[in-house]
């Protein structure tokens, strides 16, 4: 796909800022849509989404209120921001002259507590949080604008990592940012077990969902981004620990009520439709974003 004009809500978040950047290396335009942009974007402000939808070929929305604790601290924001600013984005793409088609970021929040299971997307949908219903309801308004006309594709994403621009407190960040300080590393819920992608891997997997979309393919189910590789929060916290040369400590905490505890994924439909496939190891993964980190410390702090 080249010489596309698409928008990217949440355009400097952890894989918004990864699929812009891919999408101009390959020759497309990026129409950068967040409140952090050099021009601030609310994707609530109805009439700058129907601006843009009136501009650009497609639409890549990852913009939402995208943790599952603040979702629980600020229902409403979460209402507003993950489903209705979808319902309003789609709308504005269908009104639009150039019936942009339109990919949604939706997370493996959705499938609920599949304790045991290597989860394939057809799996039927029980989300126990705020966050993974809003997820939920932004899906079947995906679903209701394809049969009204417009090439959409929902994505789903697991447990993302692997770039700086990420919240600091999420776990992998948190985990590896204690490692290479010698802080101590929460754990709630060492058993807790889920399929970590990095974002070298993610971003690629939704510039060939765009190719699709672009190529004029209108019945893509939808596609979870997975490894397949299932990995308790201790061992996490281990290998963080050893990315970071063996510096940190952990404390165990019990899970929280509103958390799912275990999710792997079958990464099977992503490779069959788009030949994609996680390349990324966790060691390496966690050792390049332990590097990263490093980069952010005092001289004396990262050499100690």
């Amino acid at each position: 796909m080249h010489d596309e004009f698409v928008l990217v809500t949440g355009s400097h978040g952890l894989v918004g800022k990864a699929v812009a950047q891919l999408l101009l290396r390959t020759g497309n335009r990026v129409l950068f849509a967040d409140l952090r942009s050099d021009t601030p974007f609310d994707i609530c402000d109805q009439e700058k989404v129907e601006t843009a939808a009136s501009q650009v070929t497609g639409i890549i929305h990852l913009g939402a209120v995208s943790r599952v604790v603040e979702a629980e601290r600020h229902p409403a924001l979460c209402q507003s921001v993950n489903v209705d600013a979808t319902r309003h984005i789609l709308q504005s793409a269908l009104k639009s002259r150039l019936k942009p088609w339109v990919i949604y970021a939706s997370s493996r929040e959705v499938y609920g507590p599949q304790p045991g299971k290597l989860v394939n997307e057809d799996i039927a949908l029980a989300p126990i949080n705020i966050y993974g219903r809003s997820k939920h309801e932004a899906e079947n308004l995906v679903t209701e604008a394809r049969r009204a006309g417009l090439k959409t594709a929902i994505v789903r994403f697991s447990s993302v990592y692997g770039a700086l621009n990420d919240h600091a407190d999420r776990v992998v960040p948190a985990f590896v940012g204690a490692a290479v300080t010698g802080g101590t590393l929460r754990l709630d819920g060492p058993n807790c077990a889920f399929d970590f992608t990095h974002i070298d891997d993610v971003a690629p997997g939704v510039a060939a969902v765009a190719s699709q979309l672009f190529a004029g393919e209108q019945r893509l189910p939808p596609i979870h981004f997975v490894s397949g590789r299932s990995t308790s929060l201790e061992e996490l916290a281990n290998r963080a620990i050893a990315a970071g040369n063996g510096r940190g400590r952990f404390v165990i905490a019990p899970p929280r009520s509103f958390d799912v505890h275990e999710f792997v994924g079958d990464p099977g439909r992503a490779k069959a439709l788009l030949g994609w496939q996680a390349t990324v190891t966790l060691e390496a993964g966690l050792s390049r974003y332990a590097d990263l980190m490093r980069t952010r410390l005092p001289v004396e702090q990262a050499e100690a």
